[in-house]
């Protein structure tokens, strides 16, 4: 898949839920341990609930105690794009999808090993695709990861 892109406001207003839209357009963030992939334990990718473009892989998911998905590094590092966000009072980092501009959530450096870092990300601003799933959503090249993975 290629050719990711940001649908008008008024189709993301139509195809998101109220929470996806206000995450994903107006740097929402959601409850902790009361969205829906903090504690999921099944392989295979993340991507940007807005364009498809694919953002995690599980096998870089690890539970952080936050109460939102955590992640070592991004699957594609091209398809995510940092910057500074100086909203409540402090300085962190946010982390943005590259094709939709979808705000995702916040990179901290206080992750595991090997990276150090982690990337504490909204359910709402991302669709999970499990591994059955891959070649038929269009994301076979991924498969590989897995089987790898496997060994």
């Amino acid at each position: 898949m290629s050719g990711y892109k940001k649908p008008a406001d008024s189709e993301l207003k139509h195809e998101l839920t109220p929470m996806q839209y206000q995450v994903t357009q107006h740097e929402a963030t959601e409850r902790p341990f009361q969205n829906e992939y903090w504690n999921n334990h099944e392989a295979g990718i993340y991507v940007d609930v807005v364009s498809g473009e694919p953002l995690f892989s599980s096998l870089d998911k690890f539970d952080s105690g936050t109460g939102w998905p955590s992640f070592t590094k991004p699957l594609v590092p091209e398809n995510v794009k940092t910057k500074t966000d100086r909203s409540l009072f402090m300085t962190r980092t946010e982390v943005r999808s590259a094709h939709a501009d979808s705000h995702l959530g916040h990179l901290f450096d206080d992750g595991p090993k090997p990276t150090g870092m982690r990337y504490c990300m909204n359910s709402a601003s991302m669709r999970f695709i499990p591994v059955a799933k891959l070649a038929e959503e269009g994301y076979g090249e991924y498969l590989k990861l897995f089987e790898t993975a496997k060994k």
